[in-house]
C-alpha cells in the first residue's frame, strides 16, 4: 500500500470546526436505562487542538463543578478515512473503548460496543449544528442491539471569546 499524503485527505479537515476553545452547557441524565427524564445540567470549559498534520486531534474538558476533567483523542484512519474517538476521564484514568464513524452532510456520526455498569451497549456519538462558533454533541445508548436509543448527555458547545 502507498502513502496517502495527509492533505490529499478531505476528511483531514472534518473536526476543525471544534479547534480553539469553548465554553460548554451539558445536560446529563441522572440515571441512565431506566427510563428516566430527570436530567442535570452543568457548565463546563474545552479546548482542541490539532496533531500529527491533523490525522489526529486531542481536547480536554473541564467541568471544575462536578470536580472532574476528561479527555477525547481522535484518529483519523487513512485507509477507511473513519475516525476513531477514545475518551479517557479524570474520575477513573481508563482509556474508553472507541466509537467509529465518519461525517455526512448532517453531522458526524460515531457507534461503538462499550458497557454500562457492566451492562453490554452500543455507544452512539453524533455531532450536529455545526457552525463556526457553536456545535452539539450527544450521547446515546442503546441496551438492545440498537433496536432503540436513548439519548443520556448533551453538550452544547459555544465559541469562546478570545
Amino acid at each position: 500500500m502507498s502513502a496517502v499524503p495527509v492533505d490529499a485527505l478531505p476528511e483531514i479537515h472534518d473536526f476543525d470546526f471544534l479547534f480553539g476553545r469553548w465554553t460548554v452547557a451539558h445536560r446529563r441524565l441522572k440515571a441512565r436505562g431506566v427510563g428516566s427524564q430527570d436530567w442535570d445540567a452543568f457548565p463546563a470549559t474545552a479546548s482542541c487542538e490539532p496533531r500529527l498534520g491533523g490525522l489526529v486531534n486531542v481536547d480536554e474538558i473541564d467541568s471544575p463543578t462536578r470536580g472532574w476533567t476528561g479527555m477525547s483523542v481522535r484518529t483519523l484512519d487513512v485507509e477507511t478515512r473513519e475516525w476513531s474517538v477514545y475518551w479517557i476521564s479524570s474520575l477513573n484514568g481508563r482509556l474508553q473503548p472507541p466509537v467509529r464513524g465518519r461525517f455526512n452532510a448532517d453531522g458526524c456520526v460515531l457507534e461503538g460496543p462499550d458497557s454500562d455498569d457492566d451492562r453490554p451497549i452500543i455507544a452512539r456519538y453524533i455531532w450536529s449544528d455545526i457552525t463556526p462558533d457553536s456545535a452539539r454533541w450527544t450521547q446515546a445508548f442503546s441496551y438492545d442491539d440498537g433496536a432503540t436509543w436513548e439519548t443520556n448527555w448533551v453538550m452544547d458547545f459555544t465559541r469562546a471569546a478570545a
